[in-house]
């Protein structure tokens, strides 16, 4: 089968499309032929030796899937050959096949193609986690998103909306914020144009932000932190800007601010439960029409080592989506 392989921690462009072996079915997983698998930032990570986890080399990239189930392994009986599915094997996505602990597996809803179920669940899973189960938001209160325009942060948008929350999308350009209005945001900043924090104050009338979702990181974390008002939680999803942010705690004391770090994946192997309820509070929103995954680009497996390095680069928007099989 056809995979992008990365067969050394190291340079996103030293991925190449190359032969590899076919992955069987241990026990407790299932064999998927992969239609469509989206690209996610930590796809940029994991190649370079940069993510928290680490799979032993050859690998390829590729945390979400959709497609159909080829073979199961023992012990599986929720499924049968032929089923079109969705699933977060974590990576091995950008492959012709995938196997996955049927766990990380689930139906591909009805109404859903195979493109929105590859883009659905990674980013508006760790969009409803965040904002329900770390940040605890209540209806009526403001939400500050970072890297509105983004996969995550678009995502954010459309269930923060869904949960009654006013929104405020924050990005680096223009075209990031009009996509972030077209899903429902109240209010836009430019971040790349004005100051963050002055500008978060003045849209909330110098209160601050209940709550900040921050998947971007670099200078602009201190910046919304400071912009949170009394007991404001800041939600600590990523650092697409590629630098940790140090952040000094006076600021958590002076207004008894929460800083809560947000980790899906750890997330969802603790608490299967909770993460079931997510899912079906989220299929509900999207067959109501309240959630749409942007797919911004549907490019081909040749073409998603280019696609990876300009998600690296924060040039992207919304998701990329790579299609596979036929």
């Amino acid at each position: 089968m056809k995979a992008l392989l990365c067969t050394a921690y190291g340079p996103i462009d030293a991925l190449r499309l190359q032969e590899a072996a076919e992955p069987t079915a241990a026990a407790g997983e299932v064999v998927i032929a992969v239609r469509a698998c989206a690209l996610n930032f930590p796809d940029a990570l994991i190649v370079q030796g940069l993510y928290q986890n680490k799979p032993p080399l050859p690998f390829a990239p590729g945390a979400e899937i959709a497609g159909t189930i080829l073979h199961m392994g023992a012990g599986v009986t929720a499924y049968a050959t032929g089923d079109a599915v969705i699933a977060m094997p974590g990576h091995g996505g950008l492959a012709e096949r995938c196997a996955v602990d049927a766990r990380r597996v689930m139906p591909l809803p009805a109404g859903m193609s195979f493109e929105q179920g590859a883009a659905f669940m990674l980013t508006y899973g760790t969009a409803i986690h965040a904002l329900q189960d770390v940040g605890q938001v209540r209806p009526g209160e403001t939400l500050a998103v970072l890297g509105a325009g983004g996969g995550v942060g678009l995502a954010a948008v459309d269930v923060a909306k869904a949960m009654g929350l006013r929104v405020i999308a924050a990005a680096s350009s223009k075209a990031k914020l009009q996509l972030a209005q077209e899903h429902g945001a109240d209010a836009l900043l430019d971040y790349a144009a004005a100051d963050l924090r002055q500008g978060l104050l003045e849209l909330t009338a110098g209160k601050g932000a209940d709550v900040v979702l921050d998947p971007v990181g670099g200078v602009y974390a201190e910046a919304a932190l400071r912009a949170t008002a009394w007991r404001g939680r800041f939600l600590v999803v990523g650092f697409a800007a590629g630098e940790i942010p140090r952040i000094a705690l006076n600021l958590a004391l002076l207004k008894e601010r929460q800083i809560l770090g947000v980790y899906l994946g750890e997330a969802v192997r603790r608490d299967p439960r909770q993460h079931a309820v997510n899912v079906r509070q989220l299929l509900q929103w999207f067959a109501a029409g309240k959630l749409r995954p942007e797919i911004t680009e549907q490019l081909s497996l040749d073409q998603a080592a280019q696609a990876i390095a300009r998600l690296s680069k924060r040039e992207t928007m919304g998701k990329i989506v790579v299609q596979i099989g036929a």
